[in-house]
């Protein structure tokens, strides 16, 4: 499997172009611009002049008061006719460098979106199998254009946990793993708390005031308060309960305990499922797993960098400290309803996955992985 660590490794080691303004943004979840697509007849995601202007509005590329003549006439020109081309000179009269910055790297995506003809299309072209893709444009469009394919897949789920799962496809999460409990918190959402108590400017300024605050509380996720879940627009306040129902024991191995019937791990594996099936056509079964105690363990996939590195640790046979073990969120069995779609030489054997937290306990979930890594034959890479 020498072969196969190495393109985990490629898989991660990515460099991803950054938009001056937006390093730390994330999307808001309030709307991904998927109401602005059309699906074709396999079921993916048509770009529209609407879909375009859905960025154009965005704060990265809106127009302020100080925005110069030049990026006023180039942001009216787009909004007529978003799929225009654009002159290097039109870019080049901007007077603020990152506003050049910003629509540059908005042609770049605005064009390979287009020359790709769907959203699925462009995001395969931007993860190949072999390797050989380079990210040019911020991470800030990939979990948009990923939150839109989602909820394109999902359309119709009346799932509640079905739907915060899913949202750490796109979202980074927080892990908080107190008294034996494993919560899945939006990150943007718990960081803005513990600033502001959940109630924006005002709130910072009481938080630097020494002020007291009232604290809006977060709730977890259950059968109690799902319906409401669907009644609020703040959806990423809901916390996803990750917990087995046993405590874990790492100490020989890799060894977690089975989930309960309403986990968010198995509705979280339930939405990779479908994440397969409607990029790649194959019909996979995902669980969360007890163990790992597979002599004949083959392949093995990372669903984020921690993981991957884990993975392929352990594999390989590398002692690994306890402590990085408990900051492994869950394992899954991955298995392949027809064998004839794997590579023949693992042909019917599992594949395992990973999900864990880094040291701040932050989990970015890279979808893309499973697109890349599962051991497919070459035909169909």
């Amino acid at each position: 499997m020498k072969q196969d660590v190495m393109d985990f490794v490629a898989a991660e080691a990515v460099q991803y172009e950054t938009m001056a303004p937006m390093q730390n943004s994330r999307p808001s979840g309030a709307s991904s611009g998927s109401q602005q697509l059309t699906r074709n007849e396999r079921g993916w995601l048509e770009p529209s002049d609407d879909y375009l202007r859905f960025f154009l509005a965005r704060p990265e590329l809106a127009l302020v008061p100080e925005s110069c003549e030049a990026e006023r006439a180039l942001h009216a020109a787009l909004a007529a006719a978003p799929s225009r081309s654009v002159a290097a000179a039109e870019l080049q009269a901007f007077k603020d460098a990152d506003a050049r910055d910003n629509y540059t790297l908005f042609l770049r995506f605005r064009d390979g979106l287009l020359a790709a003809g769907t959203l699925e299309a462009y995001y395969l072209r931007l993860f190949p199998r072999d390797g050989s893709g380079s990210i040019n444009i911020p991470p800030l469009f990939i979990d948009l254009i990923a939150e839109a394919i989602v909820h394109n897949m999902l359309d119709g789920s009346v799932d509640a946990y079905e739907m915060r799962a899913a949202d750490m496809l796109f979202r980074p999460q927080r892990i908080s793993t107190q008294d034996g409990q494993v919560l899945s918190g939006d990150l943007a959402v718990i960081d803005m708390f513990q600033e502001t108590g959940g109630v924006g400017d005002i709130g910072r300024f009481l938080a630097e005031a020494g002020a007291p605050m009232a604290v809006t509380q977060l709730q977890v996720l259950n059968d109690d308060n799902a319906a409401d879940y669907w009644r609020q627009a703040g959806r990423h306040r809901f916390l996803l309960d990750l917990t087995h129902e046993v405590s874990n024991d790492l100490s020989h191995g890799l060894v977690l305990t089975m989930v309960r019937a309403r986990s968010g791990l198995k509705a979280l594996a339930g939405v990779l499922q479908k994440w397969v099936k409607h990029f790649l056509g194959v019909t996979v079964t995902i669980r969360p797993v007890q163990k790992v105690d597979d002599e004949a363990w083959r392949w093995h996939v990372g669903l984020d960098v921690e993981a991957t590195a884990l993975l392929n640790d352990l594999y390989e046979g590398r002692e690994v400290e306890p402590a990085r073990l408990q900051r492994l969120v869950s394992l899954f069995r991955l298995d392949f309803a027809d064998p004839r779609e794997m590579r023949v030489d693992v042909a019917g054997k599992p594949v395992y996955l990973g999900l864990m937290m880094n040291a701040e306990g932050v989990v970015r979930l890279k979808p893309q992985n499973l697109l890349v890594n599962l051991p497919l034959p070459s035909a169909a890479s």
